[in-house]
């Protein structure tokens, strides 16, 4: 009954109304005798959170927490792609050549979620992971790989959920859903990273303007329940190192660019 009243909390509603009602619940200090019984349900690692437990004044206040410093090794090979968050790899594989990809039975298409023919097309034939950060994750993101944003922009309006049943029955959640996309240029080609809100406009904050991007630096976080999606531009020594359905910690090793022997 307890994970059912959190899902309400931090996963459920695209609707205006009830995702305000939600964010007041949540930011006030009457959601503080929440916190105990949320760390429990969902099993969190307190000692990693940068401060006790009793020092949260509010549930979002935890639910957004930092870690403590080190919490996190940070995988700094230079040919290595890292994951940008603490999640699970729900669907991982090559994007079609019609730069399609396939999730819940669901067909998605790279132009649809990106908004952009023309920023879609280094994709084609590329390589797409999405990560799934549940109510127990830490909910910050970081950047994957050393670059440059060529460009960060907003898509969407509301936001249905994005938990397997979200994208099961909901509207094609990845590409109508709000979302945030920085767009950037490395050594290895391009990457897109799609962070997919999950509760409405305001669950996705971003930290700065730089355009430098730093491999594990953060970036940014989520206030409710979330996504991330990532694409790589297609480059035949980039190979997947982690499998479909794994847990996986922000700073691990994802993926990578080999070097092909002569």
């Amino acid at each position: 009954m307890k994970k059912i009243l959190f899902n309400r909390f931090v996963e459920l509603s695209g609707h205006p109304f009830s995702s305000a009602l939600l964010k007041a619940v949540t930011r006030s200090r009457l959601s503080r005798k929440l916190i105990k019984p949320f760390a429990r349900t969902y099993r969190i690692n307190e000692e990693e959170a940068e401060f006790p437990i009793e020092q949260y004044n509010s549930l979002q206040a935890y639910f957004t927490r930092n870690l403590k410093k080190g919490s996190r090794t940070i995988n700094m090979g230079p040919n290595t792609l890292i994951s940008p968050v603490d999640g699970v790899v729900t669907e991982a594989g090559e994007i079609n050549k019609d730069q399609t990809f396939m999730i819940k039975d669901h067909l998605y298409s790279i132009k649809q979620i990106l908004g952009d023919e023309k920023i879609a097309i280094p994709f084609k034939g590329g390589y797409f992971y999405i990560f799934y950060l549940s109510p127990s994750h830490y909910h910050h993101f970081h950047y994957p790989y050393d670059g440059e944003i060529v460009s960060r922009y907003a898509l969407g309006t509301i936001s249905s959920p994005v938990n397997n049943l979200g994208l099961q029955l909901g509207n094609q959640p990845f590409a109508t859903n709000y979302r945030i996309i920085s767009e950037l240029s490395t050594i290895h080609g391009r990457m897109a990273m799609i962070k997919v809100g999950a509760l409405n406009v305001n669950s996705i904050h971003i930290l700065d303007s730089s355009t430098t991007c730093k491999k594990g630096e953060e970036c940014g976080y989520f206030s409710f329940g979330s996504t991330v999606i990532l694409l790589v531009e297609k480059n035949e020594s980039f190979q997947s190192t982690i499998a479909v359905n794994s847990e996986v910690k922000m700073g691990q090793a994802v993926g990578e660019w080999v070097a092909h022997s002569q």
